[in-house]
């Protein structure tokens, strides 16, 4: 398979065994990954009630070292990694001088002066260059990707599947922590994260290791109702929780203020990169805020679709589908503040007709704790 521009298509180390399971394969950001097994809705279904296996492989890695790494994650991103302690992880934003993503990541601290960074696939080489180029003193940087393969366990089951695999006790580890134990007797990094609104972990490791793992668990977890699942529910379930999709709901014209993310700016730690830009939007107050809705009216809200009030465009639909867990077509949208308040009505243009649809409070779906 080939992508549009005629280049060959990245492989992970799990496609072989993809293609023995039937996956239905595509192409996603220059890679070959499943977008579906059986169906976008039963595999969803699967994450909610159960769980749910994917293929992450195709993620990149990017790891800082040395006695300035810190000060380096620190310049980079808008979040306060000196607040990590070893074996904890953290969402943030790689920021430009607008304020504006050049993507969304998560930091793992591993050590005192170590760091690995977790990184959007489309955007791997960007972001090595990016880090690269705010690096001083000593602060190595390096793209590891391809010592990685990425593989995420999601769904109220997971726990229970994954135990028998690991050397240590999955209880231990809390949310948006990690721990470094061996997984069927190999090295891997398990951590409480994911992005699907549920429980479960992501487990990165050898990619010479990462098919024999994804088909134990496979088999382990079949009689709990454990599915294999592509890009399709992947999709499905992060907008159910109200995840943002780069390239979709942010971008480098976005900033964390305007995408309701303020909770991972933090100006008062110092310096980075975009700092005053969010301190001046931050006084100024944002001129579009990302909005949550539900569709009133029949039919699918998709990105691209043009937000309409009073008779005049206001915004854009920037995700959109049908949710099967809450059963009801759901969004995201940039809109005028006055309209991204709970309860504010706008119309979405589908198939050259308004379509009502109302804000409601997101995530659309949050799972009992």
């Amino acid at each position: 398979m080939e992508t549009s521009a005629g280049a060959a298509l990245r492989r992970t180390p799990l496609n072989a065994l993809f293609r023995d399971l039937g996956a239905r394969l595509v192409d996603f950001a220059g890679w070959e990954m499943p977008v579906q097994f059986t169906s976008v809705i039963d595999e969803h279904m699967a994450v909610r009630t159960a769980a749910g296996l994917f293929d992450v492989s195709h993620m990149g890695e990017i790891e800082v070292e040395g006695r300035d790494s810190l000060a380096l994650v620190q310049r980079v991103t808008c979040n306060d990694a000196a607040r990590l302690a070893v074996g904890q992880a953290q969402y943030t934003g790689l920021l430009n001088e607008r304020g504006g993503f050049v993507d969304d990541i998560l930091v793992y601290r591993r050590g005192a002066e170590r760091f690995l960074l977790v990184v959007n696939a489309g955007n791997t080489d960007k972001d090595f260059a990016w880090v690269k180029a705010h690096a001083a003193g000593d602060a190595r940087v390096e793209n590891t990707s391809a010592r990685w393969a990425q593989i995420a366990i999601q769904g109220p089951r997971s726990e229970e599947i994954l135990k028998g695999m690991c050397a240590g006790d999955l209880r231990a580890i809390a949310y948006y922590h990690f721990a470094e134990v061996a997984v069927r007797g190999v090295a891997c990094i398990v951590s409480r994260t994911g992005y699907t609104g549920e429980d479960g972990f992501e487990i990165y490791g050898p990619p010479a290791a990462a098919a024999d793992l994804f088909a134990a668990l496979l088999k382990a977890g079949a009689v709990a109702g454990l599915m294999a699942c592509g890009l399709g529910a992947r999709d499905t379930l992060r907008l159910e929780a109200r995840m943002p999709l780069y390239g979709n709901d942010i971008d480098d014209t976005t900033t964390p203020l305007e995408a309701g993310l303020k909770w991972i700016v933090r100006t008062e730690k110092g310096e980075f990169v975009g700092r005053e830009a969010l301190r001046r939007q931050e006084k100024a107050g944002v001129g579009r805020r990302l909005a949550g809705f539900e569709m009133v009216d029949r039919g699918i809200a998709r990105h691209g679709y043009a937000v309409r009030h009073d008779g005049h465009q206001v915004g854009q639909v920037t995700s959109g589908t049908f949710g099967p867990y809450v059963k009801k077509n759901i969004g995201m949208a940039y809109v005028p503040p006055g309209l991204a308040e709970p309860g504010a009505r706008f119309a979405v243009v589908i198939r050259e007709r308004d379509a009502a649809a109302v804000v409601v409070p997101a995530p659309f779906y949050k799972r009992a704790r």
